[in-house]
C-alpha cells in the first residue's frame, strides 16, 4: 500500500510555512481565515517502486500582492521537501508541473493562487 502523500505533504508544508493555515479543503468563509494554503492530491502514477503523486497547491490571501507573496512561500516549502521525510514519508523528488497562476474564486474577499507539483516516493508499505 503506498503511503498518503497529501497528508505528508501537508505535515511538511506546514512545518515549514509560519502563521497560514494548511489544510485538504477550503475552509468555510476562507475569507475571514486568510491566509489559507489547501492541497490536495489530483492524481499520479506508479510504476510497482515508485509512486508519482500530482498535488494541487492553492494559496488564499486577502489581496493580490498576499496571495503572491504566500504562493511562492508555498511553492519554496513543498520544493523544501524533496529528498526529506515528511509525515513519516520519504519524498525523493518535486517538480513544478504548473508554477502558481491566479484562478478566479468567486468571492470578492479572497484571492487564489493555484499551482501543481509532482512528487515521487518509494515508501510503499505493506504488501
Amino acid at each position: 500500500m503506498w503511503p498518503d502523500m497529501e497528508l505528508a505533504v501537508i505535515k511538511g508544508v506546514r512545518a515549514r510555512l509560519a502563521g497560514p493555515r494548511v489544510t485538504d479543503e477550503v475552509p468555510a468563509r476562507v475569507e475571514t481565515l486568510v491566509p489559507v494554503v489547501v492541497v490536495r492530491v489530483a492524481g499520479g502514477a506508479d510504476d510497482h517502486i515508485s509512486d508519482t503523486v500530482t498535488v494541487d497547491v492553492e494559496s488564499f490571501g486577502a489581496d493580490r500582492a498576499a496571495m503572491w507573496q504566500l504562493a511562492e512561500q508555498a511553492r519554496q516549502a513543498v520544493h523544501a521537501l524533496a529528498a526529506t521525510m515528511a509525515g513519516g514519508v520519504v519524498i525523493d523528488t518535486v517538480d513544478t508541473e504548473q508554477r502558481p497562476v491566479e484562478i478566479p474564486y468567486g468571492n470578492p474577499g479572497v484571492r487564489r493562487a493555484v499551482a501543481v507539483y509532482r512528487l515521487t516516493t518509494r515508501g510503499r508499505t505493506g504488501p
